[in-house]
C-alpha cells in the first residue's frame, strides 16, 4: 500500500476517532440481555485446558467449568504424526508456555449463549464448544503453528484470531467457523480490537518475545512491530502505526515499541497501551497521531532487574478502563500488583498485591476491575471507587484471559471436574 500523505493521514485519523474501538470487555456481548441469558465472566485456565464460568459481579462465585480440549487425544495424535508440528508444539511448551502446554488463550460466547469459542495456542486452532454438551461444534486450524488473542465484532457475528507464527489475522463467522476474511500483520500478531461500529479492526503485533536478546540496544532484533488497522469488511489496510517513531519523537528511544494490551477512552479519541519491558503505559491521541502522556508505575523492589527473567518480555500485561472513562486498571504482571489509576491525573491508587496478574477486565456492573492471578490460580476483584481488593475466587491452573459473556440463565455445566 502506498504511504499516506499528510492530508490523507489526517483524514483517516479523524475518521478513526469516530469509529475507534470501545473497550474489549464491552464488545463481548450485545447491549440488551435477553431474559433467558445471564451475564458471566469466562476465565481461561491456560495450562489445564479448562474455562471457569463465574458470576460477573457480586461474589464472583463459580457457576460451572468446561473442558476446552475434549478432542485432546485426536489433536495429539495428529501432532505426533507430523514432525514439524511436533517441533512447534514442544517449542510452545518450552518457551511461551514456561514448561506447560497452552490450551486456552482467549474465549467468547456466541450471541445466543449456546457456545464458547476458544483459541487454543498449542493446537493452533479455534473451536466452538457446545455449552450444553461440551462437544466441539466446529474447528478452524489457523495458518502456521499457534493461535493467540481474539476479538469479537460488536454484533457478535464474527471473531478475529491472531495466528502468531504466520503473521496473519483470520476473521471467522462465529456460528459456522467459516473464514470470511484475513489480513497480514507485523511480526507475531497479538491483541485484536474491533471498532465500536464494526467498521475497523485493529491488530497489535509484538514481535519476537521468546529470545533472550532483551537489552535495549538489541531491540531491533525483535522484528516488525506495529499496529495494523484494516477495513473490517474488505480487510484492506487503512493505516499502519509504528510506535517506534512516536516514542523516538518524545525522547524514548530505548523503550520497546511492542504494543501489548490496550484500552480506548469512551469518546474514542485516546488509546492507552502497554509495551514490552515497561512498568507503565502511554496515552496516544488518535487524531493527532502522537503519544501525549507517559505514566511510569512503581517497581516492586523484589522484581529482578534482569529483563530475560520477565515472562515473554512483559513487565506489565493487562489494562482496562472503567466504563465512564474516569479510571484505568493496570495489571503489574512481573511486579505482582494491580492498581487503579485516575485517568485525569494519572495518579495511581493502592498497589493491590496479586500474584503475576495476566489480564484486567471490567465486571458486569462496571464497578470493579477483575484481574487474573496466574501465579495463584484465582481471579481478584478491585473496587474502582476505592482501589482496594474486594474478593478473590479460586479458578483453574494459570488463568489468563477474562472476558464478559452471556450463557443460558440455568447453565451450570458441563463440568470438567
Amino acid at each position: 500500500m502506498p504511504a499516506l500523505g499528510p492530508r490523507r493521514l489526517a483524514a483517516v485519523a479523524a475518521a478513526l476517532v469516530l469509529t475507534v474501538t470501545a473497550p474489549a470487555t464491552a464488545a463481548s456481548a450485545a447491549p440488551d440481555t435477553p431474559a433467558a441469558l445471564r451475564e458471566v465472566l469466562f476465565v481461561g485456565n491456560n495450562w489445564d485446558g479448562t474455562a471457569d464460568v463465574i458470576d460477573s459481579g457480586g461474589d464472583f462465585g463459580r457457576i460451572g467449568r468446561i473442558n476446552v480440549i475434549p478432542d485432546k487425544e485426536q489433536r495429539m495424535a495428529e501432532i505426533k504424526a507430523d514432525p514439524i508440528r511436533w517441533i512447534y508444539f514442544m517449542g510452545i511448551r518450552n518457551s511461551v508456555g514456561e514448561g506447560h502446554d497452552q490450551f486456552v488463550d482467549d474465549m467468547y460466547a456466541t450471541p445466543d449463549g449456546s457456545a464458547m469459542v476458544v483459541s487454543r495456542p498449542s493446537f493452533a486452532d479455534v473451536v466452538s464448544l457446545d455449552l450444553a454438551t461440551g462437544a466441539v461444534k466446529w474447528r478452524f486450524p489457523v495458518s502456521g503453528y499457534r493461535a493467540d488473542h481474539m476479538a469479537v465484532s460488536p454484533d457478535g457475528t464474527r471473531v478475529a484470531v491472531s495466528a502468531s507464527t504466520s503473521n496473519t489475522v483470520h476473521v471467522l463467522d462465529i456460528e459456522t467457523g467459516r473464514q470470511v476474511g484475513s489480513f497480514a500483520t507485523g511480526d507475531k500478531p497479538h491483541e485484536n480490537v474491533f471498532s465500536r461500529d464494526g467498521r475497523y479492526l485493529w491488530n497489535m503485533s509484538i514481535g519476537e518475545v521468546n529470545n533472550a536478546l532483551d537489552a535495549p540496544w538489541l531491540d531491533w532484533t525483535k522484528g516488525d512491530r506495529r499496529i495494523t488497522v484494516v477495513d473490517a469488511t474488505t480487510f484492506r489496510q487503512v493505516k499502519v502505526i509504528d510506535m517506534r517513531q512516536r516514542l523516538d519523537a518524545i525522547g524514548l528511544k530505548d523503550y520497546s515499541d511492542a504494543v501489548r494490551p490496550a484500552a480506548f477512552s469512551p469518546d474514542e479519541s485516546k488509546l492507552y497501551f502497554q509495551v514490552s519491558f515497561f512498568n507503565g503505559f502511554f496515552e496516544y491521541d488518535v487524531a493527532t497521531d502522537r503519544i501525549t502522556r507517559t505514566k511510569t508505575l512503581p517497581k516492586n523492589p523484589a522484581t529482578s532487574e534482569d529483563r530475560t527473567t520477565w515472562v515473554n518480555d512483559s513487565r506489565h500485561h493487562g489494562i482496562t478502563m472503567k466504563p465512564d472513562g474516569t479510571k484505568l486498571c493496570v495489571a503489574g504482571t512481573m511486579d505482582d500488583y494491580a492498581t487503579v489509576v485516575d485517568r485525569t491525573t494519572l495518579q495511581e491508587g493502592p498497589l493491590v498485591p496479586v500474584s503475576k496478574p495476566y489480564w484486567a477486565t471490567v465486571s458486569g456492573d462496571g464497578k470493579s476491575c477483575v484481574v487474573s492471578e496466574s501465579g495463584a490460580d484465582r481471579v481478584t476483584a478491585i473496587d474502582f471507587a476505592t482501589g482496594e481488593k474486594t474478593v478473590s475466587v479460586p479458578v483453574g491452573d494459570h488463568p489468563q484471559r477474562v472476558r464478559l459473556a452471556r450463557v443460558p440463565a440455568n447453565w451450570s455445566g458441563p463440568s470438567a471436574g
